[in-house]
Formats: structure tokens, sequence, C-alpha cells
């Protein structure tokens, strides 16, 4: 019999896998253009991989406890780093924002260890105050303010995407901890008017709502949504062919990484699209299994929350690729172009299978029940 963590990994690395094949063709014309090398990123991806697949092994075989003492430095260093790409000529900025920190030609997006690091900090000081975590102070002011800073910083950048992403996966972490459900719906409300408020400031981001709303009111900033929806149109159910791709010849921008799905539409057709989205139903699902199965409410908070920061970011890309959803610039995990997302998701898909290595508890060992919501996920 088939066992959970045994279909996770299948599943990643079969995603990883269509990632490497579809990269090869979404960007074999940027690569030829911009660095003469049709293989340019695809090198550079393969590079990432390596190094990923090596740190997603480090941290299946490290005890996911150990994550536990560390939780402080790590959420300073992602809070500092955050910090260091908002500072003129030390972060690296590509399309208005400053998401990304240069050494050499390497380039890595603070932005996902700080994702990474949010749900370790929520994790191990939810467990760390115990039953508190159904008061104000300890389940909701504390953690709501170093939640708020995590996400601030990345407000800043701006990032709003990675911004709606994390506040939502670290309110729902809290939730499962225990935290008051009405101070969290109170905070959640305040922070959406917020962000509402924000993007109607915001020229790039309100174009972007309006033209979600009305495209053909503002067909320039809906163009991108347009040549999306073209793409998935052009290869109606079985695609019109691995790298015969059309929209990649820049009439879709970020083929390669955010829209690298409606390539895999158009090349590959509807059913490999909802094989995809079948896939990461399916990691959901191992991932909410392994945190029910965690033996203590650590493994299972962290559990569920690298499964809902996977999942959603998903959720999301997919929302916007399809037109369900205002553009937002969230990648595809696993499978769209980016070495540093895709080193922080196999860092997390290595820490649920640690955490279901760990599940059965010895027979000789007193078993107690873990008390939270996580259920309700």
């Amino acid at each position: 019999m088939w066992k959970t963590p045994t279909i996770l990994v299948g599943i990643v690395l079969l995603l990883l896998a269509l990632g490497i094949v579809m990269l090869a063709s979404a960007s074999s014309v940027k690569g030829v253009d911009a660095h003469n090398d049709p293989s340019y990123f695809l090198k550079r991806q393969m590079a990432w991989l390596a190094v990923a697949l090596v740190a997603g092994l480090v941290t299946a075989s490290v005890d996911y406890h150990k994550w536990r003492e560390y939780w402080i430095p790590l959420a300073v260093m992602a809070a500092a780093l955050l910090v260091l790409v908002l500072i003129p000529h030390i972060g690296y900025r590509i399309g208005g924002s400053r998401r990304w920190l240069k050494i050499g030609v390497v380039s890595f997006q603070p932005s996902e260890l700080a994702k990474f690091a949010v749900v370790i900090m929520l994790s191990a000081w939810t467990t760390r105050v115990g039953r508190r975590a159904s008061t104000f102070l300890d389940g909701i002011l504390k953690p709501g303010v170093m939640l708020v800073v995590m996400v601030g910083l990345i407000f800043l950048e701006p990032d709003f995407g990675t911004t709606l992403l994390v506040a939502g996966v670290g309110g729902a972490l809290l939730f499962v901890a225990g935290s008051p459900l009405p101070y969290l719906l109170g905070g959640g409300t305040v922070g959406l008017i917020g962000f509402a408020v924000a993007i109607l400031y915001d020229d790039v981001r309100r174009g972007r709502v309006l033209a979600f709303l009305m495209p053909e009111k503002y067909p320039a900033a809906a163009y991108q949504l347009h040549q999306s929806m073209e793409a998935f149109t052009l290869g109606g159910f079985w695609g019109v062919g691995l790298g015969e791709s059309l929209q990649k010849q820049y009439f879709l921008p970020e083929a390669h990484t955010d829209f690298i799905l409606a390539i895999i539409g158009e090349e590959l057709g509807l059913v490999v699209t909802c094989m995809v989205i079948a896939l990461f139903a399916g990691f959901l699902i191992c991932g909410l299994v392994i945190s029910l199965q965690a033996p203590d409410l650590f493994g299972r908070l962290l559990g569920t929350g690298f499964t809902l920061m996977t999942t959603i970011q998903a959720v999301i890309n997919v929302g916007v690729v399809t037109g369900c959803m205002p553009t937002k610039g969230l990648p595809l995990p696993f499978i769209s172009y980016g070495g540093s997302s895709l080193l922080m998701s196999m860092i997390a898909v290595g820490v649920l299978v640690n955490i279901a290595r760990q599940r059965v508890v010895e027979e000789d060992q007193p078993k107690q029940a873990v008390r939270d919501k996580c259920q309700w996920i």
C-alpha cells in the first residue's frame, strides 16, 4: 500500500518534471533574444533544482523539532533581508518593485524565505504558549505584531500578491492554533480594508483590478490576461503540441514565469492543465493528512502551514492565469521559473516528509491528543 509521504514526493516529482519540460519550451524564445542561448533559463533552473533537491533531502532527514529551537534567528534573518531589499543599490529592482538581492549572477527573493520563516515562527510561538493561544495577548497581539512586521516589509517592496498570501496563511495558522476567531476576523477585516485602500492609491495595482473587472474598457491593462486566455483557447482539449506555442513569441509576457500554465494549456491542452490542478489537489490532501497524523502540535501546525502556503499560492496563480482573479506576481510552485521559489518550496516539502516519518508514536510512549482546529481546515 502506498504511504502518504511517498505519494506526496511522487506528486512533487511529477510537477518538477513537467516544469522542466515546459520551461525548456516556454523560455527558449526569450533565451535567444536576451542571452543568445535558447537553454539559458533552463540551465539556471536545472542548477537551482539540483540545489533544491539536496536541500529537500537534508530537511527530510533533520528532525523537524529542530526548527522550533531556531525560529527567532530565522525570523530575524528573514526580516533583515526584507529590509536590505528595500535599500537602493542593494535591493535589485525589476518592473518597479524591489524584491531581489543579487550576488554576482545569483538572485534571491527574500520574501520566499519570509514565507518559510512565518510558518516556523507562528508554529513555534503558538506551541510555546500552549493554551494561552486562546487569549488576546498571546494568541492575537504578540503573534499579530510579528506577522504584521513580516507582511508589512513584503508590502513595501511592493509585492501585493505575496502580502495577501502570507497574511492569509498566517491567519489560518493562528486559527488552527486556537486564537480567538472574533479577533482574527476583526484583524483580517481591518487588514483587507487597508489593502484595498493601498490598491486604490497604487496606479499599477488599481489598473489591474479595473482591467479584471472591465477588460473591454481597459484593453491595455488587460492585455496579459487576454493573451493568457487566448493561449488556452488555441490549445483546446489536446493542445497544439509541445514546443509549438505561438503565445511565447512575446505575445504573452512572463510566459516562463507567472503565466507558464497558459503555455501548458496551449501546448498540451486542457487535459494536462487539469492534471496539474489535480496534482496540487493531491498535494493539499497529502499535506493535510500528514498534518493530522503529526505526533505533536508543532508538527501539525508546521504541516498545515507549509501545505496551505504551497496550495493557496497555486490556487492564486491558476486563478490569475485563467482570468478568475486580478493579475498578481506569484509563480506556480515547482513549475514556474525562479530559483529561490523552487529552493524554499523543496525545503518545505522536506519538512513535510520529516513530519510524516515521525508520525508513528512508539507503543511504550504515552499518546496525547493534539487539541487544535486543523480538522476545520
